[in-house]
């Protein structure tokens, strides 16, 4: 089968199209015929470090490699495809069904074939997405609901800012805090307040003509999604119990963290969003009804997947960046 393998750190340009033995599915996995995928910041991460704070660079090595990855392995940490095989005891999935989800820190979407155990985070597609919409919702609905929902506690009538609101998760955010009951102000450049204002959001400031911890307005929920501001720069933000929730941390922030989980009052919280099926499911309901819809950038084919990383990793790109994954 045809795939993108990841062996060395450095350009995306290092990245191989080729040829790899297609994945035979063990116990209680199922086979994915993979239709589309994306580029993510999480596989920004595990291929170069791209969005890593250097607090947190050492232990990133050590989880993927310190001066080349573990191993050569295949990214893609969302994709949309057909189950065409299963493995023994599978209950969850049959032959035909048309999947999307999250591979999470696996990976495997790169390729025109993955494996993944049934418990993963997939859920059925929606038969009103195709193929590229589906693949766009996963990773940013998954990370947004833990962080707002899990972490955050999100309520109906909560105030909730949300910094960075125009890239896979803030725009997911800002459906799902509408979907909550959440007032929404989001924060973004001037070019994306058209589209972060399509998403029902109730609130936009153009950062690059206001300064957003200059407000008046207080929150219940401050959540960053790219690591723009700090706690201590938008604590005066916070009501008296709010919470700032912060995708990206450094060891400092940690420590915050826990610091603020003991003491009372405002408080800091973050941590890798596992994917979980439950949490897929409920994306997967919204994602059918309509509430939460896919936001693409643009779209390459997997042989093109070098320049997919380029645009990810200029840190600009409006919700998704999508893979197609032809089979010829």
């Amino acid at each position: 089968m045809n795939a993108i393998t990841h062996a060395r750190y450095g350009s995306p340009d290092l990245l191989r199209f080729g040829q790899v033995a297609r994945p035979v599915p063990k116990d209680k996995e199922v086979l994915i015929k993979v239709h589309a995928t994306t580029v993510s910041t999480g596989d920004c991460n595990m291929r170069n470090f791209t969005f890593v704070t250097k607090s947190m660079l050492p232990m990133a090595k050590l989880m993927f490699g310190i001066g080349k990855p573990w191993k050569e392995r295949i990214l893609g940490t969302e994709l949309a495809g057909e189950i065409v095989g299963v493995g023994q005891g599978v209950v969850r999935f049959r032959l035909g069904d048309r999947v999307f989800g999250s591979t999470g820190m696996a990976g495997g979407g790169h390729a025109q074939f993955a494996c993944l155990h049934e418990t993963a985070a997939l859920a059925i597609k929606p038969a009103s997405l195709n193929w590229k919409e589906a693949v766009a919702i996963p990773f940013g609905a998954n990370t947004s609901l833990h962080y707002l929902r899990d972490l955050g506690k999100i309520q109906d009538g909560h105030k909730l800012l949300i910094i960075g609101a125009s890239g896979s998760i803030g725009s997911a955010g800002v459906q799902l805090g509408k979907h909550f009951g959440a007032t929404v102000t989001a924060v973004c450049s001037g070019t994306n307040v058209e589209l972060v204002k399509s998403l029902d959001a109730d609130n936009v400031i153009d950062y690059t003509e206001e300064d957003f911890t200059k407000n008046s307005e207080t929150y219940d929920l401050i959540f960053d999604v790219v690591g723009a501001t700090t706690f201590d720069s938008c604590k005066h933000l916070l009501e008296p119990q709010g919470i700032f929730l912060s995708c990206i941390m450094g060891l400092p922030d940690v420590a915050r963290c826990l610091w603020t989980s003991i003491i009372g009052g405002k408080k800091m919280r973050g941590g890798v969003a596992i994917n979980n099926p439950e949490r897929m499911a409920f994306i997967a309901e919204l994602a059918a009804a309509g509430k939460l819809r896919p936001v693409i950038d643009s779209s390459y084919p997997l042989e093109q997947i070098a320049q997919a990383f380029k645009l990810v990793e200029r840190g600009h790109k409006k919700g998704n960046v999508v893979i197609t994954v032809e089979h010829p």
